[in-house]
């Protein structure tokens, strides 16, 4: 790859607690401790990210540095896929769980630190649809409370209580649940389920306790079912993922597998991909497509590679 020292960076200013966000100036600055410069993008709640991020790939910087939370990131690993700009992270985001697994910095300044002197990593993505997704995606419940979370970050401003807190509020609404056909490399099963939730990061499920995280560092999907048991039952084994209790059989069903297609009686229906929500057509193909960014991260955690 040809050397390039200039870097762009995507800042979205809707992203987090905006008290906590550096602005342009201090971006700038930080990268200029470093002997960078840098183009600072910024984009609000509202506005065509991708408009922004096409521009940033159109002048073709040796990276391109998304400053924001898991969508933002998301949003820039899709258009770098492919290309030979590298991925950076600035986490500004509520849960920041792309930078947590790789044990980036939510320091602005560290976090700038690791872009200008870390190592170039490959990695793999996730699509469903063609659509990629770095963490998680899913069908059924999870949309619903994303929309949920949507309108208490509205009133409530954004922060993990008030996500937790919607959670609890779409569960208590929550309508029938999925009947799906589902296909995992090759061996087809048929599930009723109110939600499927698809993971690819072995930190998230660590996080929480959660089995499956062993398939994943072995290059595979993690596919949560959740009983179909009622909205009551439901909000319970809710409160038991908070309290990191959930177990493989009673709380929700495992399977695991690289090439997953999920058909439903539904033509259309909404998929949380990274904490967005995008209305896609049945059937739901997931793919894992290896090595197919370069993102910059601590020496640590690039020698941990897809193991994390």
């Amino acid at each position: 790859m040809a050397k390039r020292t200039d870097c762009i960076v995507i800042l979205n200013q809707g992203s987090g607690k905006s008290e906590d966000k550096p602005g342009p100036s201090e971006i700038e600055r930080a990268f200029s401790d470093h002997g960078r410069t840098v183009s600072v993008l910024t984009v609000s709640e509202g506005d065509e990210i991708a408009a922004r991020i096409a521009e940033a790939v159109e002048a073709a910087p040796a990276c391109i540095v998304a400053a924001g939370g898991d969508g933002t990131i998301c949003a820039v690993a899709e258009a770098l896929k492919g290309t030979e700009i590298e991925l950076g992270v600035i986490p500004l985001g509520t849960f920041n769980y792309f930078a947590r697994r790789f044990g980036l910095p939510d320091d602005h300044e560290r976090a700038i630190e690791v872009i200008c002197q870390g190592t170039a990593r490959p990695m793999a993505l996730g699509t469903v649809n063609g659509r990629v997704f770095l963490n998680n995606a899913s069908l059924g419940l999870y949309p619903s409370i994303l929309k949920e979370r949507e309108d208490v970050y509205k009133r409530w401003g954004r922060s993990r209580l008030a996500a937790y807190w919607s959670v609890l509020v779409a569960m208590a609404t929550v309508s029938r649940p999925l009947t799906m056909h589902i296909d995992v490399d090759g061996e087809a099963r048929s599930e009723k389920s109110p939600n499927l939730f698809v993971a690819m990061s072995a930190y998230q499920l660590d996080e929480f306790g959660i089995e499956g995280a062993d398939a994943i560092r072995e290059g595979k999907f993690a596919l949560l079912l959740a009983p179909d048991c009622g909205r009551f039952m439901l909000i319970w084994k809710a409160l038991r993922v908070a309290m990191r209790g959930v177990r493989r059989g009673p709380d929700f069903t495992l399977v695991s597998g690289r090439r997953v297609t999920v058909g439903t009686r539904r033509s259309r229906a909404l998929v949380a991909i990274d904490g967005e929500r995008e209305a896609m057509r049945a059937p739901f193909e997931f793919e894992m497509l290896e090595n197919a960014l370069s993102v910059r991260l601590p020496g640590e955690a690039a020698d941990r590679g897809q193991a994390a």
